[in-house]
């Protein structure tokens, strides 16, 4: 039985709602304390409030069969949810910044002179190109760092790899099988670095990821804290994502992982609860030692590797500093896989008998912080719930839950308002609404099937790399995926329009409108996004604003360059231009005089190919990628995001002749 509400009670609410909400995030401060306690208590006020109207008001009596059922189910995964936004909401209270430190640290260790610890690199590879571990290995070789060994473990035997290690004077390994994947690899280069360099740090880098120059001076200073066992920086992309991209949004929306890096792990720090991440870490070859090695029970051994630390006593520092980039899943296929693998492993690890929800050695805290992970990847399917909520209605009559769209709007918007409002803020313009719920939507339905079927076999599956550098050039609709939401979108097209034609208007009938509008809109964003455009680009582009010259013959011109990629550069219109097919040399700071080739001409920028050799096109690497400029955006750009959302929408609704 629902209660009429007042409606100048419900205006009062929601003006004070919005008017707290938009004053905290134009005056507030997301790095003060005191400031992310009073925003965070005001959202979660708002969502207790409405989680506490669901459980005592719009729940149906449990005997009205198939439509109980569904209610309650929904109502679940939605406290799932809740529970898992409130608990965010209590981590984010607190943050750690750990440059500071870092800074100090790197003093020490430049001031020590050659008197510093020497460190392996390790650089896990499976089935990567030379066009990818190239950069990797180079900018390894690069770390400006007096005592660096490379070790490329390579887990797929290739003759070619260890030749081009041999010329890079990098030390090679390789084992007779693919035991424990990953994990097992880089056991088999601790073993044997341990006959040979034996390093007292270790720095793991993916097959993909190249470390910044700096990147050893600034982790290692933070081992000399008690208990560091194991320090981790984020990982940045140099390419869109396929969301990103499909979206048409690379220069206005962040990657989906922007908000674990930069928001989530510092919050986790000040809790000793931030964890590893598989890449671009340095780890104590002491601890991992005497834990046993890398953790072999679970598909995802780098949060593993954190908990097993954190049993013996250790702990997983976080440096949010961007000290690495790597190569982004490039397709949706492998981006939602990718997804699927973190979330079979998170669950993996809780089954364990020595894992953080079971195991002995944990406190608390420890406890605590992994089922929040957990809540993360078990409150994925409330996404998919959402989308087929209105279906049900209009076909069915079959409610989520029993209310009226006066009653939602006094208890439901103010805390959709608080938390859309204290997202955006506490993030610093990582998150963005519908673009925010498509990057979820899109790996939802993949969890969903992955945690369905770990309820019947968690262990014993193979370890699926995510594969890299393949053949972008053409479109690749992902019907599978695309059809499950063409077919909520007709269906709930066709039950809207039939329910206002034929059907009263009524309560029930406007509410249930709203929220197909707004599952549309969802839907058509997750169509767009099944559609993988093309990656014209072999090699990403970089912006480079610096001085330009190109020659020849004997005649040299001054110029800017523009953008820069180790396949070519755009720089700005001179006096004299080449004509296309023509060569020149170019020359580009750090590196010398490039061999190039002229392959497009404007009004405003002169586009050229690099012809470099082995040895140019190592500098080029050094250049561009041992100090990565941003080429992928950082923050939001609300407006840009949204028309460029809806001109992708238009091409994928009326494509051109």
């Amino acid at each position: 039985m629902t209660l009429p509400v007042d409606e100048m009670k419900l205006l009062h609410l929601l003006a004070l709602t919005v008017l707290f909400g938009i004053g905290m995030a134009c005056v507030a401060n997301p790095k003060r304390s005191l400031h992310r306690l009073v925003f965070g208590t005001f959202s979660g006020v708002l969502l207790l409030r409405y989680a506490i109207w669901r459980a005592t008001e719009t729940l149906p009596d449990p005997s009205h069969g198939f439509a109980s059922v569904w209610s309650y189910v929904f109502f679940f995964f939605e406290m799932v949810s809740i529970v898992y936004t409130l608990a965010t909401i209590v981590v984010m209270v607190r943050r750690r910044d750990s440059r500071p430190s870092a800074d100090a640290g790197e003093a020490r260790l430049r001031a020590a002179g050659g008197r510093v610890p020497a460190v392996d690199v390790f650089i896990a590879t499976y089935n990567e190109d030379l066009q990818i571990l190239e950069k990797t290995i180079v900018s390894a070789k690069a770390i400006d760092y007096p005592h660096v060994n490379v070790w490329v473990l390579d887990d797929t035997r290739r003759d070619w790899l260890r030749d081009y290690c041999a010329r890079m004077d990098v030390h090679y390994v390789r084992r007779e099988d693919n035991r424990h994947a990953k994990a097992g690899n880089l056991n088999n280069g601790l073993k044997l670095s341990a006959q040979h360099t034996n390093a007292p740090y270790i720095l793991v880098l993916d097959a993909d990821f190249a470390s910044q120059k700096n990147i050893l001076y600034r982790v290692l200073g933070l081992f000399d804290e008690p208990n560091v066992a194991l320090v981790q920086t984020p990982q940045f992309y140099y390419n869109a994502d396929p969301i990103q991209h499909n979206l048409g949004a690379t220069d206005s929306w962040v990657d989906e992982q922007r908000v674990f890096f930069d928001v989530f792990q510092p919050s986790r720090d000040a809790w000793n609860s931030a964890f590893c991440v598989g890449t671009s870490f340095v780890i104590s070859r002491e601890a991992i030692t005497q834990a046993g090695g890398f953790p072999t029970d679970s598909v995802c051994e780098d949060i593993h590797t954190t908990y097993v630390l954190r049993r013996n006593g250790h702990i997983t520092r976080w440096l949010n500093e961007r000290l690495s980039v790597g190569l982004s899943a490039e397709g949706l296929i492998e981006y939602i896989n990718q997804r699927g693998r973190w979330c079979l492993g998170t669950m993996q690890v809780a089954l364990l008998k020595d894992g953080p929800l079971r195991g002995p050695g944990y406190n608390l805290v420890d406890r605590l912080h992994y089922i929040h992970g957990m809540l993360h990847w078990i409150g994925k399917p409330f996404l998919l719930l959402m989308l087929i909520a209105p279906v049900l209605y209009w076909y069915f009559g079959i409610a989520a839950f029993y209310t009226t769209p006066e009653q939602f709007v006094f208890y439901g918007v103010p805390a959709l308002v608080g938390f859309w409002l204290y997202g955006p803020w506490i993030t610093e313009r990582k998150t963005l609404p519908i673009f925010t719920e498509v990057t979820q939507l899109v790996a939802a339905y993949a969890v969903t099937m992955t945690m369905i079927s770990a309820c019947f076999k968690p262990f014993g599956r193979p370890f699926k790399v995510t594969a890299k550098g393949l053949d972008r050039s053409k479109v690749v609709v992902h019907w599978k995926l695309a059809s499950f939401f063409i077919a909520l979108m007709l269906c709930l097209m066709a039950g809207a329009v039939n329910s206002v034609m034929t059907a009263q208007m009524n309560g029930g009938t406007a509410f249930n409108l709203a929220w197909t509008l707004i599952a549309l809109v969802l839907d058509l964003a997750a169509i767009v996004a099944c559609v993988d455009l093309p990656r014209l680009r072999q090699e990403e582009r970089f912006p480079f604003p610096r001085a330009a010259r190109w020659r020849q013959g004997g005649h040299v011109q001054s110029s800017e360059f523009i953008d820069i990629s180790l396949d070519g550069a755009a720089m700005s219109h001179s006096p004299v231009m080449p004509t296309p097919g023509e060569a020149l040399e170019v020359s580009v700071p750090e590196v010398g005089w490039v061999p190039a080739t002229v392959v497009r001409l404007s009004k405003r920028r002169l586009c050229v190919r690099f012809k470099p050799n082995e040895a140019t096109r190592h500098l080029l690497i050094k250049l561009i990628f041992c100090h990565a400029p941003h080429n992928i955006a950082v923050k939001a750009r609300p407006l840009r995001a949204f028309a460029q959302l809806m001109r992708m929408a238009g091409f994928a609704l009326f494509p051109p002749r």
